[in-house]
């Protein structure tokens, strides 16, 4: 998130009003060190509280809620992985290979959030004991579809603002699974 609100300093003329948070991380973005050090640890950080979610709740809760997760973890490490791998050749979209991949690993996360998110609703609609994660995870899809929506609906020069809905969403998501896992009581959790 600091890396969101921060690196647009280095960016001469960046607008974060129009302008998609994948500019700052654009291969020739002049953002990109201020970038690279301000999300070095949400980076590691997003996908070592996902793995920690998925080792806490081996065997444990649902196989529905527990499919969910593990999705969303495999979202997790495919959006750090594949956006280090392929960031934007320039800002907005070039067509080079390294955008047409940077756009394949969108479409990928974008469907194990959707897919991840809808499953751990239906696992909370199934057992009440699991309310909560759909709850987060309904909060947390409708935040995705603001986004995705808002981007068709309005005007370009507001781009940016919903598209930072569905960038928050999974990194908010991300928190509510690390707080469920801590706050799970001792008979929860096996010996």
């Amino acid at each position: 998130m600091s890396a969101v609100v921060f690196a647009p300093l280095a960016y001469p003329g960046y607008d974060r009003m129009a302008q998609a948070v994948s500019d700052l991380s654009a291969a020739n973005a002049p953002s990109l060190m201020l970038w690279n050090q301000l999300s070095a640890l949400y980076n590691v950080c997003e996908v070592v509280c996902a793995t920690v979610v998925c080792i806490g709740i081996r065997g444990q809760k649902t196989r529905l809620l527990r499919t969910g997760i593990y999705l969303f973890a495999v979202m997790e490490w495919i959006s750090a992985v594949g956006y280090r791998m392929f960031p934007l050749s320039d800002s907005g979209y070039a067509g080079a290979f390294q955008d047409v991949m940077h756009m394949a690993v969108t479409a990928l996360v974008v469907l194990l959030s959707v897919v991840s998110l809808i499953v751990i609703i239906a696992a909370g609609v199934k057992d009440r004991s699991w309310r909560s994660y759909g709850v987060c995870a309904a909060v947390a899809l409708a935040m995705m579809l603001v986004g995705a929506m808002g981007m068709k609906i309005v005007p370009a020069e507001y781009f940016g603002v919903v598209e930072r809905f569905s960038v928050f969403a999974a990194t908010g998501f991300n928190a509510a699974l690390g707080i469920h896992l801590f706050c799970m009581k001792p008979k929860e959790i096996k010996e």
